[in-house]
């Protein structure tokens, strides 16, 4: 049997390594007083189509980022995190080249490199018309917005390539564009993992300009879909404004940053580091430190 190449070192046991939801005192607090009626929430047929609904709304609700051309992807399902929307894109376009940056969310190399082993990073070759683009926004690896972006979106519109935007940091980030206007995007994804600590179960988004009647739609169509999930993500946007953890901890953020000698990131719990911090490198030129575990305590 052959070995499976590790793709990159687990960074998650080291102090600003890997990244995830702030503990938040008041969101844990929340989440201990959430006493859901478990019949109800299973047998409410319409409670993931109101929570697809709210979600949109309360993204583009934020008065830290502005939103270009959302109001084109008419269409909504839900989706386990981001995670099962990138299946969904690879399955849709099984027969293309997969693309990414360095530095670009791990899980995709994960999937690629036993299924799609000729995908290849942007930085490595130009794009081709029979690629297929994965790329966050703000990007994974500085929590900014990549300096190749705008760049990559009009050659992928040039030459029909599709793209996912990968938007799971919108909801802590801040002073971005997110420019969705671009005809070669065809899904854009969104989840409350980053934003609440409320990762395992799982509470996504995802929204397209066609209905193309994949899985997803399927679940949406015949009522198949994560109700806890969908409850639990609504209790949230319901009692937390989407601008919350940015305005809450941009500035102990700045302090952190200031303390270590970093760059703030417009990704509130990232600073990003030069050659001194070079064991956070995850695969390009940024070295990106995370303070999600010590934002709530305000120490580092």
């Amino acid at each position: 049997m052959n070995k499976v190449k590790t793709v990159s070192a687990d960074k998650s046991t080291m102090p600003y390594g890997s990244s995830g939801a702030v503990l938040d005192p008041q969101a844990i607090d929340h989440l201990a007083a959430y006493k859901p009626n478990l019949v109800e929430v299973l047998d409410d047929t319409t409670i993931v189509s109101e929570f697809c609904s709210k979600y949109r709304t309360w993204i583009t609700s934020t008065k830290l980022n502005t939103y270009i051309g959302i109001d084109d992807f008419k269409f909504a399902t839900y989706s386990n995190a981001t995670s099962e929307s990138f299946d969904k894109f690879y399955i849709k376009n099984n027969r293309r080249r997969f693309r990414c940056l360095r530095g670009e969310y791990v899980y995709h190399q994960v999937a690629w490199r036993n299924s799609w082993p000729d995908w290849k990073f942007i930085d490595d070759e130009e794009l081709a018309a029979n690629d297929a683009v994965v790329i966050s926004y703000p990007f994974s690896d500085t929590g900014c917005r990549h300096q190749r972006h705008d760049e990559i979106l009009q050659r992928c519109t040039e030459l029909g390539i599709p793209v996912l935007i990968d938007c799971v940091f919108s909801g802590v980030s801040y002073d971005l564009v997110f420019d969705l206007s671009h005809t070669c995007i065809t899904d854009v994804v969104f989840s409350l993992s980053k934003i609440f600590p409320i990762a395992h179960a799982r509470v996504g988004m995802r929204l397209t300009r066609e209905d193309d009647d994949d899985t997803l739609f399927v679940y949406q169509k015949i009522s198949y879909n994560n109700r806890m999930g969908a409850a639990l993500g609504m209790y949230f946007i319901d009692n937390f404004s989407v601008d919350y953890v940015v305005d809450k901890y941009r500035a102990k953020q700045h302090e952190f940053c200031k303390q270590l000698n970093v760059c703030p990131s417009n990704t509130v719990f990232f600073g990003l580091g030069e050659e001194d911090w070079q064991e956070y490198n995850r695969g390009s030129v940024t070295n990106r430190l995370s303070f999600h575990k010590f934002l709530h305590r305000g120490v580092l």
